[in-house]
């Protein structure tokens, strides 16, 4: 059996974070509003690893797929294919081409790039959740 609970926790702390930046507190140094920016950031990359990790073990044990790709976009293709994804397949790859992005040349246009991807990302990262492990998010 899956323990979905991490994957919840991930997503829980990326969707606090990125609420915490979009307030944008007026208090708060530019350097300090620009470390929030860079935690949705890291917590987004970090969600997104372990979703598509979590998704090829939903694929393995729950649906009894064999010889799974070590990969996250042949692992989205074949859990769009089962129907676990509630979205366009190419927009999950937007998000895997935000997360690519950021790790490996990070710059500010990116990073914003990124940072408008988070709250689709997260709506549908809930959808997931909620289609792989079967229970409601609250």
């Amino acid at each position: 059996m899956i323990d979905y609970d991490k994957f919840r926790l991930f997503l829980l702390r990326l969707e606090e974070q990125n609420e915490n930046h979009k307030q944008q507190n007026p208090v708060l140094s530019d350097l300090d509003r620009e470390a929030i920016a860079e935690s949705v950031i890291q917590r987004f990359e970090t969600c997104y690893d372990y979703l598509w990790k979590v998704l090829k073990r939903h694929l393995a044990e729950e649906l009894g797929l064999a010889d799974l790709p070590n990969s996250p976009k042949p692992i989205l293709r074949l859990a769009f294919k089962n129907d676990l994804l509630d979205v366009p397949l190419a927009q999950w790859f937007r998000y895997a081409k935000a997360r690519i992005s950021t790790s490996h040349d990070y710059d500010g246009r990116k990073a914003k790039a990124c940072l408008a991807l988070v709250p689709d990302f997260i709506d549908d990262a809930i959808g997931l959740y909620r289609t792989m492990s079967g229970k409601t998010w609250e």
